[in-house]
């Protein structure tokens, strides 16, 4: 089921599945910031990434040496969210564990997702309670994609991804199973903020970056003035990511990253992991704002 937040400039639709982004426009323009779900290239419009990010190697996480089977980026995507509060310019979600989830993953938890919009700005909030009697851990991460280009004209190398801060970063790459690859990476970035956006710099996969100083990053184009701003607080990773030759981009903050192709540790060892006690609760956020 879907909802709509409505501003005096901006429309927002949220979808009950995934407690999913599935739409973000402009009033005055009609302009769509937020891919379609196209299965030509992907279904996705801006998941939330929930209790892992990217794979798990043999598709499996362990904890106190049992294996329990997971899917790419968790279950919280593939998830039934409950609409626990509603008015004009705001929502709130929240997923709870149940016997599904304890299946794959066997910790009790809450999951909040909240949509604020004011103007032309759509905050989303994330909380997550541990209600176990044990520390639970897990990664968060964001996954928003980007109509690019934003105009009916122009084409994906008009686009370039602004840096808040000047930034030294190392891509890390993928394999075919979505693992990370060991000790292989490439410099990307050398106290620079601007990186240019071609199709052929992905073809070996999406971008990811690990503890990036900036928590804001602007799409823009050389030719159009339409432009996403996309701020965060408690996610220093980043993924960036199309499929190939796809007309959108993904800016995707995360706290965390994908099992590596040699990894055989325990939940609790993966990179980025969060660990609560009981009674605790983690936040972050993410901003999009359209212009």
């Amino acid at each position: 089921m879907n909802k709509i937040l409505r501003s005096s400039s901006a429309e927002a639709e949220i979808n009950t599945l995934g407690a999913e982004l599935v739409s973000f426009r402009k009033l005055d323009s009609e302009a769509e910031y937020i891919w379609s779900g196209d299965a030509m290239y992907w279904t996705g419009h801006s998941p939330v990434l929930f209790p892992i990010i990217g794979a798990a190697r043999n598709g499996e996480i362990k904890v106190e040496g049992k294996a329990y089977k997971i899917a790419n980026h968790g279950f919280a995507r593939r998830s039934e969210f409950t609409l626990v509060q509603e008015s004009d310019t705001q929502l709130v979600y929240r997923l709870s564990y149940d016997e599904k989830t304890l299946a794959s993953y066997p910790f009790k938890f809450n999951l909040y997702i909240t949509y604020k919009l004011n103007a032309s700005t759509l905050e989303l909030s994330y909380r997550v309670e541990n209600i176990d009697e044990q520390d639970i851990f897990f990664q968060l991460g964001t996954h928003p994609a980007f109509n690019c280009p934003l105009d009916d004209n122009g084409s994906l190398s008009d686009y370039y991804l602004e840096f808040a801060e000047s930034e030294n970063l190392e891509r890390l790459f993928l394999n075919s199973e979505n693992l990370l690859i060991s000790g292989k990476s490439e410099p990307v970035l050398k106290q620079e903020r601007i990186l240019p956006l071609s199709h052929e710099m992905f073809s070996e996969g999406a971008l990811i970056f690990r503890n990036v100083s900036s928590r804001q990053i602007s799409l823009r184009s050389k030719h159009s003035a339409k432009s996403v701003v996309v701020s965060y607080k408690g996610f220093p990773d980043l993924g960036i990511w199309q499929p190939l030759n796809a007309p959108f981009i993904c800016i995707e903050p995360w706290q965390g990253v994908a099992d590596t192709d040699v990894f055989e540790g325990e939940l609790q060892a993966k990179e980025g992991i969060i660990t609560l006690e009981p009674g605790e609760h983690f936040t972050s956020s993410l901003t999009i704002e359209i212009n």
